[in-house]
């Protein structure tokens, strides 16, 4: 008897803009409450020159905030001409802000994963990476190959409150993904792990075929 394939999801579509010869993809940050993915963003649209970067829009909720902008990298290069523009997200951390992580979520190209370095944390980092696993799964997406990689922030903490990074490896990193020590609040491994996630997605990008013709123009996610 024959074995049945089971198809792979398909991973998602950079927007592609034919006109500004530009290729969009969408970075997440994601990441339990409270963890640093807002002081991430604020830090790097805070760094990046008026002239590359869109405005940032902030969606308020009663304890979090989903931000979004969009900025023009100036030195990672360009793919078949085109010019990469990134576009960076966060979600809101806490439970009950489910259907909205799931929203925003969707059509990620890469996902950055902000963990809580402080031992007290350990638990809602693993729920928090469990969260993330189902949600792509749901929208069809393979979490064994999406670009992901890893950011544990807040170990500028005095050192009997945060966990060591091999630590924090064990419990959260089985796919062996990068993964950047951070303090965000002052900008530490900020744009090391902006840099490696960014990377990663144009890796898997470039590898793919290269825009031939303008069959997939651009549109709003």
């Amino acid at each position: 008897m024959q074995a049945t394939r089971v198809p792979q999801p398909e991973p998602p579509v950079p927007l592609v803009n034919y006109a500004t010869r530009e290729i969009t993809c969408k970075i997440v940050y994601y990441g339990p409450g409270r963890s640093g993915k807002t002081t991430n963003l604020h830090y790097i649209y805070e760094q990046v020159p008026n002239d590359r970067k869109g405005k940032m829009v902030s969606l308020a909720t009663q304890t979090d905030r989903t931000l979004f902008f969009d900025f023009l990298p100036l030195d990672l290069g360009s793919i078949s001409g085109f010019a990469t523009r990134f576009q960076l997200y966060t979600v809101p951390g806490q439970v009950y802000y489910q259907s909205t992580r799931k929203l925003v979520l969707q059509g990620a190209d890469g996902v950055v994963f902000v963990a809580d370095s402080q031992a007290r944390q350990l638990e809602e980092n693993i729920e928090s990476m469990q969260d993330l696993h189902a949600n792509l799964a749901e929208h069809g997406m393979d979490v064994r190959t999406i670009p992901l990689v890893l950011q544990y922030n807040k170990q500028d903490l005095p050192a009997e409150l945060v966990l060591p990074t091999q630590t924090l490896d064990d419990a959260l990193n089985f796919r062996g993904v990068p993964a950047f020590p951070g303090g965000a609040l002052h900008g530490t491994g900020v744009f090391e792990t902006l840099r490696g996630i960014s990377e990663l997605v144009l890796r898997r990008l470039s590898t793919a075929a290269a825009p031939a013709a303008p069959a997939a123009h651009a549109g709003s996610r």
